[in-house]
């Protein structure tokens, strides 16, 4: 099968700084793919690479098979929702919409009737006469994905799209967005700083550090076996222990990983599991979370961890400053590449 996009050895770089690193990458048709990594990690180069707005100092960008490395933006079928949406404040929804059909030529009743279909589509076919400035954010960010998607793309780019709105309003999108993208069957190019975002929505993720990929792998590989400390910290927010205390526990100089959700915290001197890799620690600071609560925890070298448990968990009378033990099982740590 030939890849929606793809990248081959592709490097963009900005003076000294190699923002995209001599990248190679497949997207598969109708794919929803993500690209998370913090900023100046590279994605959004490379959604800008994708829709012709860059163009790679080396190496080849190409879309269903066909090197577009110099094909201008609008001669490639593709389209970009943005953050702040970009919209015409002075144009009504409907025409909003119906502008990029406008001005490739297509008569007003014909691309009106278009737009029509496109705004039923995300549920906003009431409000085609209201302007931008009288909608809400959700609102808003619908006419941005009608007004993408009027023009049929093949690949639709989203670029921070949901950044502006609120975390109710956020989740509530991201759940839109995935069955939308399933309904169209065509490929979505998400870039996002937001691992809840990515894992949550995407059939796969690139996490991007330093203009390249640290690891490309579906969400729960991602989240249950991390490849590098980068990946671990960012991804789930999982603690890394170095090389000299796994050197301790493991009697091999390797670090790994530790999601916080599968450290046990109990009083010194508690009966733990057989089996269980054990450390004391001085408890920090107990955060309640709602449903859980996150335990920050001070090991005897001046490492920080933290912890995951329930909220219904019996709490420990201990006050902050008070030593404690945490205690896991050997096959919850993931080893980590140097």
């Amino acid at each position: 099968m030939t890849a929606a996009i793809e990248f081959r050895g592709v490097t963009r770089a900005y003076g000294t700084l190699r923002a995209v690193d001599d990248l190679s990458l497949q997207i598969q048709p109708g794919e929803f793919f993500a690209m998370l990594g913090p900023s100046g990690s590279g994605k959004t180069t490379c959604l800008r690479l994708i829709a012709g707005f860059e163009r790679p100092d080396a190496g080849q960008v190409l879309l269903d098979g066909q090197d577009v490395s110099s094909i201008p933006p609008e001669k490639r079928s593709v389209n970009t929702v943005f953050q702040d949406y970009a919209l015409f404040p002075h144009l009504n929804v409907l025409d909003n919409v119906s502008y990029g059909p406008k001005v490739r030529g297509i008569a007003k009743g014909q691309r009106h009737e278009k737009a029509r279909e496109m705004l039923a589509l995300v549920q906003l076919e009431s409000l085609s006469l209201r302007l931008p400035a009288q909608l809400s954010g959700g609102q808003r960010q619908r006419v941005a994905l009608a007004r993408a998607l009027i023009n049929e793309p093949r690949v639709l780019l989203l670029d921070e799209p949901l950044g502006a709105l609120d975390l109710k309003l956020r989740e509530e999108m991201q759940l839109e967005l995935k069955t939308l993208q399933r309904r169209l069957g065509i490929t979505f190019v998400y870039v996002t700083h937001d691992q809840g975002e990515a894992l949550s929505m995407s059939d796969r993720v690139a996490v991007f550090n330093a203009g390249r990929i640290e690891q490309l792998s579906t969400p729960q590989e991602l989240y249950t076996r991390p490849r590098t400390a980068f990946v671990a910290r960012f991804v789930g927010g999982a603690n890394v222990i170095d090389s000299t205390l796994a050197t301790k526990l493991l009697g091999e100089p390797r670090a790994f990983a530790l999601r916080a959700e599968d450290i046990n915290v109990s009083p010194i001197g508690a009966t733990l599991p057989s089996n269980s890799m054990t450390l004391d620690a001085e408890l920090i600071d107990v955060q309640y979370h709602g449903a859980t609560s996150r335990w920050q925890v001070r090991l005897d070298g001046g490492s920080l961890l933290t912890a995951t448990r329930g909220s219904d968990e019996p709490a420990l009378s201990q006050a902050p400053g008070s030593r404690i033990q945490l205690a896991w099982q050997r096959d919850d740590i993931v080893l980590l590449e140097a």
